[in-house]
């Protein structure tokens, strides 16, 4: 059959090539006229089979396939030797103690300790309790009085953490003793050697503060409400002073316009009394209760975050004075280079609660005699950059702008020799050796850096520095605010056994005010005091003798600077603290 269809294949094949080499012959001509043109419509098309049927006549059902191993035993004589662990350098787990005492002692009779205990009770509970004290029994060569210092304290703490909750209750007290020995260089002055001598040795300007605390924060892990911490502060004098502060912090958590919001809660209350004020004639009262409420989320996005947020004020003055603050809180970064550059801005403001306590903690030369007002903090506007130079250097550079109501200036108190009664010296901070406190508006453009490293465990270093400039709206200058802060530290683990570290500062020029009123001229004086700026430098080295005993040196000022960190009152020169440090368990 197949041969029969071959040779009729040849037939067509050669007839057709036959035809075609025949002479073309002249068909005619024809006109066509077309009616119109060819408009195809849906009824032309044909639709396509989505599954054609295959007519392939090899299109057969294929039959499964099963494989099958055929396997069998197969004897080894292989036998592999025993592993063995590669050797790995591990370094001595260092041993942790719960309690430990810090003592020492140097020249000017300087002496220092610290006790630190604590002990579980059951599985959830435990007590701790701290102990301080640092003395010194002067001798400062260019002062006339005695510059002897006291400063002791003692806190206990019971504390529990259950499964939901944590809290703890704090109790302390703190007794410190200073004496006002800042005489101007020209006090006396005008006054015979003997006259003079006699009233140095009359003067006794020494001045105790004692501090009771009680206070106590609750903690809770899954709840709306997230905890509360409330204190407890009184506060008094040798020269009848007495202040009360207290304060409460609730913090709730919510979830609002599908966002978590956070808001704390404020009662912020200090009153106190001054038996009187600095020309000695009424006393002085003050109290301020601050109801605040602040409530902030967070965004996330991308590269992007926000902390968003506000605070509300209403402070009430128990002279009738009451008043509403409005403050805005927001701050955001974005990563610029990962974690490598992160730029960041931000805009925040705060009521201040100022206290007599807070501000003999950062001059304890004061008077008992202050003025005690809230500072309203009206915003910060900052910008800047941080992040990491390596992974092991970070930096962080930031310009400011702050703007404050009622700032807190630390002033010189102005001071008279001729009407002191020397038979009846009581009052012994009006020999201009005290510090008031001056209220004003103070604008602060400032701009900070800081570099921080931590090559390895055993070395770190950082250095920071802060330039200020000030505007103020009545004061002459800002008073004991410097305009350049410069510091650096390092810390070295030379060998297992031994340590060491350096820190260097520097602060610039600050202005101070302070007039003699026994001096009498023509032509007016601002009598603006400069207090230069100084530098120094501390340092100290340690030996670990064992993992619970450490021996180590101080060395404190070592350009040996005599220095006036205040007007009036020069610091101790050169230090040197020889100490010990014990660690153990009961």
């Amino acid at each position: 059959m197949k041969i029969k269809i071959q040779y009729l294949l040849v037939v067509v094949f050669i007839s057709s090539v036959a035809l075609a080499q025949k002479k073309d012959e002249n068909i005619g001509t024809e006109v066509v006229n077309v009616v119109k043109p060819y408009t195809p419509t849906i009824s032309d098309a044909f639709k396509v089979k989505e599954t054609p049927a295959l007519e392939d006549e090899d299109n057969t059902k294929k039959e499964p396939i099963q494989y099958t191993i055929f396997s069998f035993p197969v004897a080894s004589t292989f036998s592999p030797s025993k592993g063995r662990a590669a050797g790995v350098d591990k370094s001595k787990e260092e041993r942790l103690f719960k309690n430990y005492i810090t003592a020492g002692a140097g020249n000017y009779f300087n002496a220092f300790g610290e006790l630190y205990l604590t002990q579980d009770i059951g599985d959830t509970d435990y007590a701790a309790a701290m102990i301080k004290h640092l003395s010194s029994s002067g001798g400062i060569k260019e002062v006339a009085l005695d510059d002897r210092f006291i400063n002791s304290s003692i806190d206990l703490t019971y504390g529990s953490k259950q499964k939901d909750y944590s809290w703890t209750t704090d109790l302390g007290y703190q007794f410190q003793r200073y004496y006002w020995y800042g005489l101007p260089a020209d006090f006396g002055g005008a006054l015979p050697y003997e006259n003079r001598q006699a009233l140095l040795s009359r003067m006794d300007p020494v001045q105790t503060y004692h501090n009771f605390n009680i206070g106590g924060r609750l903690q809770f892990t899954e709840s709306i409400f997230d905890g509360l911490a409330l204190k407890y502060d009184r506060f008094w004098d040798a020269y009848g002073s007495a202040e009360n502060r207290f304060y409460v912090k609730p913090s709730f958590t919510f979830d609002a316009f599908q966002k978590s919001i956070k808001t704390e809660v404020i009662v912020d209350y200090v009153g106190g009394t001054f038996d009187k004020n600095y020309q000695g004639v009424t006393a002085l009262k003050y109290g301020y209760t601050n109801l605040g409420i602040h409530p902030s989320f967070g965004m996330r996005k991308d590269d992007w975050s926000f902390d968003i947020g506000a605070a509300v004020y209403y402070s009430l003055n128990q002279n009738g004075s009451n008043k509403a603050y409005f403050y805005p809180k927001f701050l955001g970064s974005l990563k610029v280079v990962g974690d490598f550059m992160i730029f960041y801005v931000g805009l925040q403001g705060d009521l201040q609660q100022n206290s007599y306590r807070d501000f003999t903690n950062e001059n304890p030369y004061v008077s008992p005699t202050l003025t005690i007002i809230p500072t309203d903090k009206q915003y910060e506007a900052l910008a800047g950059l941080k992040g990491k130079l390596s992974n092991e250097i970070s930096y962080n550079v930031r310009a400011s702008l702050i703007n404050e109501k009622n700032k807190a200036l630390f002033e010189a108190q102005d001071y008279s020799v001729a009407t002191l009664d020397y038979n009846n010296l009581k009052n012994h901070y009006v020999y201009g050796n005290t510090f008031g406190v001056t209220y004003d508006a103070l604008r602060t453009f400032q701009l900070y850096g800081e570099l921080k490293a931590d090559f390895s465990k055993n070395l770190a270093a950082g250095i920071h520095g802060s330039f200020q400039k000030y505007q103020t709206k009545t004061a002459l200058e800002a008073w004991n605010l410097p305009e350049i802060n410069l510091g650096a530290n390092l810390e070295v683990n030379i060998t297992p056994r031994w340590y060491a570290g350096a820190d260097v500062f520097y602060v610039g020029d600050r202005k101070d005010h302070q007039t003699n009123q026994d001096s009498y001229t023509l032509i007016p004086v601002d009598n603006i005091k400069t207090v230069k700026g100084y530098f120094d430098a501390n340092a100290h080295v340690g030996f670990k003798y064992s993992a619970r005993l450490t021996g180590f040196l101080r060395l404190n000022n070592l350009g040996n600077q005599a220095y006036q960190k205040w007007l009036n009152y020069p610091v101790q020169s050169f230090q040197v603290l020889v100490g010990a440090n014990y660690k153990f368990d009961f």
